[in-house]
Formats: C-alpha cells, structure tokens, sequence
C-alpha cells in the first residue's frame, strides 16, 4: 500500500482546532485593500469554521493531520 501524501496547499491553508474542527481564513484579504472598510479588513483577520458539506475533501486532503 502506498503512502498517504499530503496535499500541500490544503496544507498552508487549514488548521485543526483542539476539538477537531478545522478552520480557515478569508480569501481576497490583500486584493484592492485600500479601497475596503475597517469592518471589512478587520474580517479578514479573523478565522472561520470550515462549512460541513467541505470536511470530507478536507480531510482526504490532510491525511496525517487529522487529530487523534
């Protein structure tokens, strides 16, 4: 059986939180940053909970980084 490989730009993009749930950041945050609002560029900074229907193919792309 071959190894598992991991996807690397899921890799530099996903993070699992203590109790399992993986989490990212907004998309788009350097793009035409002047013009945006601070309410807008603070969002950016912060980190969101993956949606349910995208775990699966997260998760096949991170095979070693699943939690214990």
């Amino acid at each position: 059986m071959p190894k598992l490989k991991t996807h690397k730009g899921a890799k530099r993009r996903f993070r699992f939180t203590g109790t399992g749930k993986i989490v990212r950041m907004k998309v788009g945050s350097s793009h035409f940053r002047r013009r945006k609002h601070s309410k807008v560029k603070r969002q950016y900074s912060s980190k969101f909970v993956v949606h349910p229907t995208n775990v699966r193919q997260i998760k096949q792309a991170l095979p070693n980084g699943l939690p214990k």
